[in-house]
């Protein structure tokens, strides 16, 4: 199943997005997928409403704006330095535990929606990562399986980075991942079953057409599901939160000469069985 959320921004409507690229309109039935639906077993409700009354549900029109497939969730917890390949790139050691850092909520955008370049920045990147949306309490997970069950779904989350805010500027890598519009999300949220293994997704990312990034999730040091187990030990993840997983090689700090994104530039983005996305950067206002 995928979820999606269309319309203007702050008026989207849940919906589900069907093989045949229909788009469901569930918004005479749910209110948004936000952590209330997702606590309430809201996937078990839409696929018996969707099996149930498949011909009566509304259609929405394909030129309606994509928004971010879940509402603003309550923590976006990101992974640093989370594939072999890309500690390689970076000359970095692997990490024995996962390196995490927490990125503003207010920066989940929707996955065609305009990356804004923030005043004075010279070094904004671009990072491509598998994001996992949890879909239940967890809180001390006993085991790595227990996590399976926790996952609410996959999308496509785009780390947007600016480097020098990030490292340069007293070392708070939070200040350089909050910027405004710097999590493009979606364009949908896949369940688990429809994806499968997600330790075996390809993955790229362009700028202005030129590929930049170029890997797969089976390099990740830690995969998902050892995330959620791991997160749940030192904090409680809510229904709705998201978890960004990290991103192979190519960014922009790594290239020789280091390369950063400015305003007119275009990334596209893909992740197996997850879709696409589009942004156009362009100046903060």
């Amino acid at each position: 199943m995928k979820l999606a959320r269309f319309g203007l921004v702050g008026h989207e409507r849940p919906a589900v997005v069907m093989d045949s690229g229909e788009r469901l309109d569930l918004s005479g039935y749910f209110s948004d997928w936000n952590a209330e639906f997702f606590a309430q077993d809201g996937l078990v409700q839409v696929r018996q409403l969707v099996s149930d009354k498949l011909s009566e549900l509304p259609r929405i029109d394909t030129s309606a704006r994509v928004g971010s497939p879940i509402a603003r969730p309550g923590k976006v917890i990101c992974i640093g330095l989370n594939y072999s390949d890309h500690a390689e790139e970076s000359g970095m050691p692997i990490p024995a535990e996962p390196i995490i850092f927490l990125k503003a909520s207010n920066t989940v955008v929707g996955p065609y929606d305009d990356v804004r370049i923030p005043r004075g920045s010279q070094k904004t990147d671009w990072e491509v990562e598998l994001g996992v949306v949890i879909g239940k309490e967890a809180r001390y997970l006993d085991s790595v399986e227990d996590s399976k069950s926790y996952i609410a779904g996959f999308a496509i989350s785009h780390d947007v980075s600016e480097r020098e805010f990030q490292l340069e500027r007293g070392g708070q890598w939070t200040k350089g991942k909050s910027c405004d519009t710097f999590n493009p999300l979606g364009p949908v949220l896949v369940t688990p079953d429809e994806v499968g293994d997600p330790q075996t997704l390809s993955m790229r990312l362009s700028v202005n057409g030129l590929e930049r990034q170029r890997g797969n999730t089976e390099k990740m040091i830690f995969g998902c599901d050892y995330l959620v187990h791991y997160l749940s030990q030192f904090m409680t993840l809510e229904p709705g939160d998201l978890i960004s997983t990290g991103t192979p090689p190519g960014v922009g700090l790594g290239l020789k000469p280091p390369t950063y994104l400015k305003k007119g530039d275009v990334v596209e983005l893909a992740i197996e069985k997850l879709g696409l996305q589009k942004q156009t950067f362009v100046a903060s206002e």
